[in-house]
């Protein structure tokens, strides 16, 4: 089998530019418009800028880190690996979150990392860091091979009405999330009179945010998660994907809704992923979760 960092060509028929806007393209569009809301609040006499502003933009970017990783948490441990069943409203929220982290649709998501554990760091792996990090990283992200892309929905996630119709309408959510709401906004703030530069502050703050947790993901998981790493990095990593680049144990016990053991509360800190479905599955939008021995 030959490895799919060589066997994908690299040429504009295979360049995925959504990909390529949702890695590169708008987290740039979030790091011009911070930057350009700072300069202008300070040089120009017309608009106001307090310095207080910055704490709040920073405290959003990691909220948005934060809420980013509760859809591609139980994404991966629910709706990929079947650690438990979902109700809807968790369906609903699941969904919404994933396009919010700009994952791309839920059936190409599944089957990709179907393929990523059955060919583990081998050459039938999309991801494989011992073939190329940067292409583990991004590559794959960037030059699909249409085969890929053109495998159906997976037959258990067919089940789920709701999973499917969001999946079918993710291109036309993801406008009226990322860019249609975003103006509604704007244009509230200007009739009520508030400060707009706070408002694209805040705006960039939540682009930025996202922009490091899928950074962190596809990084932290796809590459460092499949090397030998020190153990802060492991807990700096899981820290900004919610538990998910915990990943030495995964592929042995794949089928857990935790990945740090159940007690401790640092454990529930780290792995926020885990903890959140312990919470959802409290208040009856989850059941039957299934955690490995080692972590119950």
């Amino acid at each position: 089998m030959i490895p799919r960092s060589a066997a994908i060509p690299k040429n504009w028929k295979t360049f995925d530019i959504p990909s390529f806007f949702s890695a590169f393209g708008y987290p740039a569009i979030g790091i011009g418009l911070f930057t350009t809301m700072i300069l202008l609040g300070i040089f120009v006499s017309e608009l106001t800028f307090h310095w207080w502003y910055l704490p709040i933009a920073f405290g959003v970017v990691a909220f948005s880190v934060f809420w980013c990783n509760l859809g591609i948490g139980p994404m991966h441990r629910i709706l990929q690996h079947r650690a438990g069943e979902m109700k809807w409203p968790a369906q609903v929220l699941t969904m919404l979150n994933i396009i919010i982290a700009m994952q791309g649709n839920l059936r190409d998501w599944v089957n990709y990392h179907s393929q990523h554990h059955r060919f583990a760091d081998g050459p039938g792996d999309p991801h494989n860091p011992f073939e190329s990090k940067r292409w583990a990283w991004v590559g794959w992200i960037l030059f699909r091979d249409r085969k890929d892309t053109a495998r159906p929905m997976a037959a258990w996630l067919k089940q789920h009405p709701v999973i499917v119709w969001m999946d079918r309408f993710y291109n036309e959510i993801s406008i009226v999330i990322h860019f249609v709401i975003p103006a509604v906004i704007y244009l509230i703030v200007w009739a009520a009179g508030g400060s707009l530069v706070l408002t694209a502050l805040l705006h960039a703050s939540v682009i930025i945010g996202r922009a490091i947790q899928f950074h962190a993901t596809v990084y932290g998981i796809n590459v460092l998660g499949h090397l030998k790493t020190p153990v802060w990095a492991d807990h700096l990593m899981a820290l900004l994907t919610g538990g998910e680049a915990f990943h030495d144990h995964h592929h042995d016990e794949p089928q857990s809704a935790l990945h740090r053991p159940r007690k401790g509360v640092w454990n529930r800190i780290v792995d926020y992923n885990g903890t959140v479905l312990l919470l959802l599955e409290k208040i009856g939008w989850v059941k039957d979760l299934k955690i490995a021995p080692r972590f119950a």
